[in-house]
């Protein structure tokens, strides 16, 4: 094995992805079994699930998916998905809480229970599922080789953007200070605790703003690098945080979002 391919490497390491038969989670799931992981692909569909594991399975890649229905929408739904999990595995190198829904409504009109629904799902669901995992996430850390978690935030997350979504950007910055809290809380057991800030991917959430070439062309000529994100740049964050080359990063809440955290429209001096 090169120096690249060991740098990246998560050949052999068990993954559980949330959410992962579609958008983001689907790319995470891809680049894990790509790059040789066994991959637990868990969501509310779980037929989806099961056709995208026989996709990701027929690839001819080195590693390997299983699919199978998870909902982390209620405590009995988490306790359930741990229970699956643990029949399925004694060790878990990585968990990617990816699973994460929205609402939309104006200010005047917004429903007390789209808040309650996207926080149960966006953070309750992150921090429960992630403290029941722990004794699996612990069994397979090391001092040279931490266990992963990496939480999806957004780059709503960062900015003070609602576009509508109130309950979903209030939920994603708290999932960034909740893996900043976690990443300190878990050091001392060897397990990093990292999160993504996407921008605009294509994906089942954003279908109606992404939904075709056209439309995602024009949402990505207000990206600062001019397009919308893609698989591999998912991919390349996957592999390199779950890898030993990201085995010193931790609390750490990644855009990976062409520019936009950092886009203003504040001007100081110039015209």
């Amino acid at each position: 094995m090169s120096y690249l391919d060991e740098l990246f490497s998560v050949a052999g390491k068990t993954a559980l992805v949330t959410g992962a038969a579609t958008g983001i989670g689907r790319m995470v799931a891809t680049a894990l079994v790509q790059a040789g992981a066994t991959v637990m692909i868990a969501s509310r569909k779980g037929e989806d699930c099961i056709k995208v594991a026989a996709e990701l399975n027929g690839l001819g890649a080195s590693g390997h998916a299983e699919g199978f229905a998870g909902d982390v929408s209620t405590e009995a739904g988490i306790a359930a998905l741990v229970a699956e999990v643990k029949a399925r595995t004694d060790k878990l190198h990585i968990l990617v809480n990816n699973a994460g829904i929205s609402w939309g409504a104006s200010l005047e009109d917004f429903p007390y229970h789209g808040w309650a629904k996207v926080f149960a799902v966006n953070v309750t669901a992150v921090f429960h599922l992630t403290r029941e995992l722990l004794p699996l996430l612990e069994a397979a850390a090391s001092d040279a080789d931490p266990a992963r978690v990496i939480n999806l935030g957004s780059v709503m997350g960062t900015q003070p953007l609602a576009d509508d979504a109130y309950s979903y950007t209030a939920s994603k910055g708290a999932v960034h200070h909740l893996t900043r809290t976690l990443a300190i809380e878990l050091a001392a057991r060897r397990i990093t605790v990292n999160a993504f800030a996407p921008g605009p991917f294509q994906s089942r959430m954003t279908a109606f703003a992404t939904g075709t070439e056209e439309k995602a062309r024009h949402v990505g000529s207000h990206v600062p690098i001019g397009r919308i994100g893609v698989a591999d740049d998912i991919g390349g964050a996957t592999l390199y945080l779950c890898s030993r080359a990201g085995s010193y990063v931790t609390g750490a809440i990644l855009p990976i979002d062409g520019g936009q955290s950092v886009q203003h429209g504040l001007t100081l001096f110039k015209e």
